[in-house]
């Protein structure tokens, strides 16, 4: 049995200076203990004008290692009384020493178990069977020395993974004792020192309960058994981070982090054939593929992680002239909810590839995917920046040229809220061709669309154009709050669309708006070949805001200009966007394979296709319709 030992401060009966609290701490760090706990349980006046937890703070600073316990104050109830801190500042403070220190600070009284003063071998071996570090009154040099001997009489005996400040910080719910060998050494939890690392995505703050990061499939089915032992708890799963519907991180709840499957190959040269990892990021693929003369269509963000944009759909800079991600792939493989691996392809379980391809979210964690590439040499790539005092108009005009140009060429244009009358406008465009006379004719009509404010117009790789979004790094996504966004299908820009549009951007309740080309090759594959169905709209649009009921509001007021959305730009679940998400038809064919390969629900936390109701209205499923949906 391991056995934590440590000393208690009671500052109402110190009778020293702090520095002699300080050479107490020090010298408990260097006799190997482990906590010090600082204790001030009488009045203010008897604490001899030191206050708990500053005083626990001050002496973090003035020790390299060991772990401080410190009560956490009552909450402020009455916001004149100066001895009750608000729980805002403590937790900020908490934060600020986490960063400043690492995680030693334990502020649950219920993490640490006291013993008498003089405490003696049999009462501490006693009280830490309860698996708490055993914490003694000590007041001088000598008692912290009897402690230091009592531990090396004691032994160490199996000394715990984790050290008590990080095992407080475990949330309810979580056997954090089973987690599977093959995972443990990875997994993160939240005392770690990895855990601000993990926690939170590209937009979305998360506060996990445990984050297990697989690095084979035998792993990920390892995962997928703990998760089916806590169905109890949100389960997100993570290739990039970068999804903006945000559900790979949570709060309290499970991630599995298949950002260690990043291996990219060439399977077959001749065919353009490569196996990619979904934790490599499109950045990543770009660069693997370019000595090759190769590319794929990828969205139009080389941070992005491949598992999320390869099972819902990518429309990038390509898609005009390729096709979308998912008219690429050639077979995925991946590990079931029962964590049975499985390999789908036009030949092997054809119903399973159909709908990775465009609902992979709720089927399944893929392990790796295989594509079909293109050859691409060099080609123009466009960064303009215009202002425009009308922009019903620049939307008009907008939509009549990206959706009339040759399919070489694909435009995206961003913009907000205006300021002073005036917006803002980037457009983002590639132009599949070398010749520079070609480049500039494709672009020129572009140009009118506003005040030309600044311009960029350069012959690249799309190696480099994927290799402008900055690489995340050790310290990983720092994302804050909840995304507020909202996705559609446009299958026509209209007069009437661009002015409601404008409407909505002079309302200041989007602060990024977005419209992506689409057409050209996305339409050349049938509707019914993949589970992404909307295969004939000219733009797929984005809207960001802050205020969720405001921005539902205003979107669903334009909806009868749409017919469908994007899920992975979307972070409303209200149950009738997975009716927009999906046509009826759609929805109950993968209703029915979800009853079929995951019944039990367990990938529900991402646009949720409910095996227990029927494609309508959310009635429960009957058997004849299992039938119905299964043919």
């Amino acid at each position: 049995m391991a056995i934590e030992l440590g000393i208690a401060l009671d500052l109402s009966r110190a009778r020293s200076d702090p520095e002699t609290l300080a050479a107490l701490a020090r010298r408990a760090e260097a006799g190997g203990l482990d906590l010090v706990v600082v204790r001030g349980d009488g009045a203010p006046e008897e604490l001899h004008g030191l206050d708990p937890w500053t005083t626990a703070v001050w002496l973090a600073g003035r020790t390299k290692h060991i772990q401080f316990g410190v009560a956490s104050p009552a909450p402020a109830t009455d916001p004149t009384d100066p001895h009750a801190p608000y729980p805002a500042v403590v937790d900020k403070a908490r934060q600020s020493l986490d960063l400043l220190a690492g995680t030693r600070l334990i502020t649950s009284e219920s993490a640490w178990v006291t013993a008498p003063e003089g405490a003696g071998p049999d009462q501490v071996r006693t009280l830490a069977e309860a698996g708490l570090p055993v914490v003694v009154p000590a007041r001088t040099e000598a008692d912290v020395d009897r402690l230091t001997a009592l531990l090396g009489e004691q032994g160490r005996g199996g000394r715990p993974r984790r050290p008590a400040a990080a095992r407080a910080r475990r949330r309810a719910g979580i056997d954090y004792d089973g987690i599977p060998e093959s995972l443990a050494d990875a997994a993160v939890e939240p005392g770690d020192p990895a855990f601000r690392a993990t926690a939170s995505t590209y937009l979305r703050g998360g506060s996990p309960g445990l984050v297990l990061r697989p690095r084979t499939p035998a792993e990920v089915s390892d995962a997928l058994a703990f998760a089916r032992r806590h169905r109890h708890l949100p389960l997100g799963v993570r290739s990039g981070g970068h999804g903006i519907s945000g559900r790979s991180t949570n709060d309290g709840g499970l991630v599995i982090d298949v950002g260690g499957l990043n291996r990219i190959e060439v399977l077959d040269r001749d065919r353009r054939l490569v196996r990619i990892g979904p934790g490599a990021t499109w950045k990543q693929v770009a660069a693997a593929l370019d000595p090759y003369g190769w590319a794929l269509g990828s969205g139009d963000y080389g941070g992005v992680g491949v598992g999320g944009l390869a099972t819902a759909g990518g429309i990038g800079f390509l898609s005009r002239e390729h096709g979308l991600t998912i008219d690429h792939l050639r077979a995925v493989e991946l590990v079931l909810a029962d964590g049975t691996p499985v390999r789908a392809s036009k030949d092997e379980n054809p119903d399973l590839f159909w709908a990775v391809r465009g609902a992979g979210a709720n089927f399944g964690v893929a392990t790796a995917f295989e594509f079909e590439v293109n050859e691409l040499r060099e080609l123009g790539w466009a960064h303009l920046v215009l202002v425009s005092t009308d922009m019903a108009q620049t939307l008009r005009r907008f939509g009549e040229l990206a959706s009339t140009a040759p399919r070489d060429t694909t435009a995206f244009l961003v913009t907000g809220r205006p300021r002073q009358g005036r917006s803002t406008v980037q457009l983002f465009s590639i132009v599949d061709a070398q010749d520079p006379e070609v480049v500039v004719d494709r672009l020129t009509p572009f140009t009118e669309l506003g005040l030309l404010a600044q311009q960029q117009v350069v012959l690249t790789r799309y190696k480099d154009v994927m290799a402008q979004a900055a690489d995340v790094g050790p310290d990983g996504h720092h994302g804050m709050g909840e995304p507020v966004s909202r996705s559609a299908f446009l299958p026509v820009l209209t007069d009437e669309f661009a002015r409601d549009a404008a409407r909505l951007l002079r309302s200041g309740l989007v602060y990024f708006f977005e419209l992506r080309a689409m057409g050209g090759a996305i339409a050349d594959t049938p509707a019914d070949e993949t589970a992404f169905a909307h295969r004939t709209p000219a733009f797929q649009v984005t809207a960001m805001g802050a205020d969720r009921a405001a921005l539902d509001a205003a979107w669903d007021g334009l909806a009868h200009h749409f017919d469908g959305l994007y899920l992975s730009f979307d972070t409303d679940l209200r149950p009738e966007r997975l009716h927009d998400a999906f046509p009826p038809r759609v929805l109950a064919k993968l209703r029915g394979l979800k009853r079929r390969y995951d019944p039990d629900n367990l990938f529900r936390d991402n646009f949720n296709i409910d095996p227990r109701l029927d494609a309508e209205a959310g009635m429960p499923a009957t058997e004849r319709a299992d039938e119905e949906t299964m043919s």
